[in-house]
């Protein structure tokens, strides 16, 4: 039967009724007298065999009735439409070839049982064969594939920006510092921002994706040393084009993932309604207005400090959809944000916060295009002018208002799917405590 197709399980509902082969690993195994039901795993879902003894040769049977978990197989077989199986499919056994039989004295460590969380971090390598895993990846691989598609077929431009940096973009206490050549110290990037910025003096609307660092010693479920991030800039924009930028973008991630991550919320068992809701126009308010409403949920917040957890949990209760806060305090934002007209103490920033207690997920703004403005900002920020230099040369040469933002990917995707901690949304998290494997 080798003639016949090798195909993987997602494509499984276009071969009923025809003979197929089907290579993975075993997730789990049912035995009922004569009959065994091997579920096997492919990477791309979850199947349910049927193997009867009646019509396979003995050995055969026996070795895939004794078969350990995680022991990797190829099965040929009938596909065959079953309403009562996960997914609508079944495979009835014909043939099966064992790559590699775990041995039982030796066995693959995350059984089906209820393991702690550090055994299960210690193991991440094998935990993300969970079924819980798989779901999570595909929902993490999706919203990145919205991320990209929506800046893409809305006129933005891919713009890699460095990982090595000069200098800090959002502060230096939150820096990893690296070892250059020649005992020159560089570090680990926290934003492309403001390379982004010069990115989009030549090209107008540009974005930016790829791994940040900070060097935050925080170890809340909403944090992370090492994380993604997609970071859009607009040249020619003020603070309501990057609200819109903002809200468009969330608009489409979760609109993407509800049409085609069904199945991976189900296994989540994600309530999916909550997500349903989220739609534009969402809640929109200014930091003084946020404040008086937290005071007036028993907040002990003062004006001037900005959100912490439970404070963002607060300000969104009641709502079914994130809400937008602008115009913090100058003091408590980045030097870089453009001052508002009106009052210069408050700048021309954003938070997008979204419900269910998972926090800003956007942060961005305006920024700062006077020349003498910005090296004001840097002079009482102590930043090193040397190293800024090429930045304000960007407030030299044809500088206009421009502003941008960046949304974190493992607090989009924990919110999606409704996870606990941002652990579970990146392949191996780096945390305060955690580097390995």
């Amino acid at each position: 039967m080798n003639d016949c197709p090798r195909v993987s399980i997602k494509s499984i509902g276009h071969y009923d009724g025809q003979t197929v082969r089907l290579s993975g690993w075993l997730y789990n195994l049912r035995r009922s007298g004569k009959i065994a039901f091997p579920i096997l795993r492919d990477g791309t879902g979850f199947l349910q065999c049927v193997a009867v003894k009646a019509e396979l040769p003995e050995s055969t049977f026996e070795a895939l009735r004794e078969l350990t978990q995680e022991s990797s197989l190829t099965v040929t077989g009938k596909v065959r439409a079953e309403s009562r199986a996960p997914g609508g499919y079944e495979l009835d056994v014909q043939e099966v070839t064992i790559h590699q039989r775990i041995p039982e004295e030796d066995p693959y460590p995350i059984t089906p049982k209820e393991h702690g969380i550090d055994f299960l971090m210690d193991r991440r390598h094998l935990w993300l064969r969970s079924k819980r895993q798989f779901a999570i990846a595909r929902i993490r691989h999706e919203v990145i594939r919205a991320v990209r598609d929506f800046f893409d077929d809305n006129g933005f431009t891919l713009v890699d920006c460095p990982i090595f940096t000069p200098a800090a973009c959002e502060g230096t206490s939150t820096l990893f510092e690296v070892d250059y050549f020649e005992d020159e110290k560089v570090y680990l990037t926290q934003s492309g921002q403001l390379y982004n910025e010069a990115n989009a003096m030549a090209l107008g609307k540009v974005y930016c994706f790829g791994p940040t660092f900070r060097a935050e010693k925080s170890k809340t479920r909403r944090h992370l040393t090492e994380f993604w991030m997609v970071e859009p800039e607009m040249a020619y924009a003020t603070l309501e084009d990057v609200k819109e930028l903002a809200e468009g973008l969330v608009c489409s991630i979760v609109a993407r993932v509800l049409d085609r991550r069904r199945e991976e919320l189900k296994i989540l068992e994600r309530d999916t309604s909550k997500l349903e809701t989220v739609k534009g126009p969402f809640p929109r308010m200014s930091y003084d207005e946020a404040v008086k409403i937290l005071q007036g949920k028993g907040s002990t917040i003062e004006w001037g400090t900005d959100f912490g957890n439970t404070d963002e949990t607060l300000l969104t209760e009641g709502y079914d959809r994130p809400v937008m806060v602008d115009r913090y305090p100058t003091e408590i934002k980045a030097f870089y944000f453009e001052p508002d007209a009106d009052r210069p103490e408050l700048a021309l920033g954003v938070d997008l916060i979204a419900p269910e207690g998972y926090g800003e997920i956007i942060g961005g703004g305006q920024r700062i295009h006077d020349l003498n403005l910005l090296l004001k900002r840097l002079e009482e920020h102590k930043l090193p002018r040397e190293a800024f230099e090429w930045y304000v040369d960007l407030r030299k040469f044809g500088a206009v208002p421009h502003g941008g933002f960046g949304m974190g990917i493992e607090r989009t995707v924990s919110w999606m799917c409704g996870l606990d901690h941002l652990r579970e949304a990146i392949a191996y998290p780096r945390m305060l405590y955690r580097t390995r494997p």
